[in-house]
């Protein structure tokens, strides 16, 4: 996402958490260079607790998207999230199993739209 590029250029920081998106993973600069990395998960092991790791090396700018701990927008229903560690300058981010249909009742009981409960499962 080219959007990502302006940020990118402009940031004080060289690195910051964003979300919204519901899109696990991030952008990366260094001096010209320009990347897109997001993390890439075995699709046949949904049930385990997976990770991927991102480096950060210093000189470079990041935009990182943890991900959603629930309504994921990327077709893997577990909750995202990540974990910045400063001394080892790296973004791990995360997958694990939950009980969504749990989560799922506790929207229907609240009135929530539907929709909300029915993509939890599929993660769309």
């Amino acid at each position: 996402m080219r959007d990502a590029w302006t940020p990118l250029q402009r940031m004080t920081s060289e690195l910051a958490f964003f979300g919204h998106t519901h899109l696990q993973g991030g952008f990366s600069r260094r001096e010209e260079d320009w990347a897109e990395d997001y993390p890439e998960y075995d699709a046949n092991n949904s049930e385990l607790v997976e990770q991927y790791t991102m480096e950060v090396p210093p000189g470079s700018r990041h935009l990182v998207n943890p991900g959603a701990v629930g309504q994921p927008r990327d077709g893997d229903w577990r909750a995202a999230f990540a974990i910045y560690d400063e001394a080892l300058a790296q973004v791990t981010f995360f997958r694990t199993p939950y009980d969504v249909a749990l989560s799922q009742t506790a929207i229907r009981e609240a009135h929530l739209p539907e929709r909300l409960a029915d993509r939890l499962s599929a993660g769309r």
